[in-house]
């Protein structure tokens, strides 16, 4: 029961948290400054214990769309569902049962706030496909990454007004640099077994393009 117990937590990534600490950022910047930096404590639960689902839920089904990749590169070849530990539908089953909860959460919020959230979800379970077509996932991941900011605004105030999608436009710029950097690490097994990512795309101008998408966040 322990070991399948932490199955479900590895894939559920409660063991890499830095991954959600890439969502709650850019989703509590978005709070406070809606707020003008007092934000109620029900909101900062509700956008905090979200970030953590979704997070969770957007890996799991991550799993789900590259288990036939991910045994083929050693980063996560030892992932549960690569790995034979865990079935297909598991995976699936987890990532819906956890946009569920996440979703029950915003339900006590304004109607905008809860389509938003429709979005935010159809970013985070499609992004894992668009890494097999489109030449830079990382874009596409900064938007999903980002999309608590809108959220945080509409939350507050019942609108989305321009300062949050020129701070979701900042997230996409932050999103690119790291995870392009971090897309540097798989580059050569991404190529084997024909996987895009921004590192593949840029070539040799990846670090030029990783400090120009900085600059362009600090800028912004």
């Amino acid at each position: 029961m322990l070991n399948r117990a932490l199955i479900y937590m590895r894939l559920a990534r409660l063991d890499k948290p830095v991954g959600s600490l890439l969502l709650l950022w850019p989703t509590l910047t978005g709070l406070w400054i809606a707020t003008k930096g007092s934000p109620s404590a029900s909101l900062v639960v509700i956008f905090t214990a979200g970030t953590f689902l979704m997070r969770s839920a957007g890996c799991a089904i991550n799993d789900f769309a590259d288990r036939d990749f991910d045994r083929h590169v050693n980063r996560t070849k030892s992932r549960p569902l690569a790995s034979g530990h865990m079935a297909a539908w598991e995976a699936v089953a987890v990532a819906a049962a956890l946009s569920a909860i996440a979703f029950a959460l915003v339900l006590s919020l304004n109607t905008l706030t809860r389509q938003l959230s429709l979005c935010a979800l159809l970013l985070a379970f499609s992004y894992p496909f668009t890494k097999r077509f489109f030449p830079l996932p990382q874009a596409y991941l900064g938007v999903a990454f980002g999309f608590g900011v809108p959220m945080a605004f509409s939350a507050v105030s019942g609108a989305v007004p321009l300062i949050a999608w020129v701070l979701l436009v900042a997230n996409v710029f932050w999103s690119i640099a790291y995870d392009t950097e971090y897309a540097m690490v798989d580059r050569d097994d991404d190529i084997r077994i024909g996987i895009r990512s921004a590192a593949i795309t840029l070539g040799q101008s990846d670090v030029a393009v990783i400090m120009f998408c900085y600059a362009g966040m600090l800028a912004i």
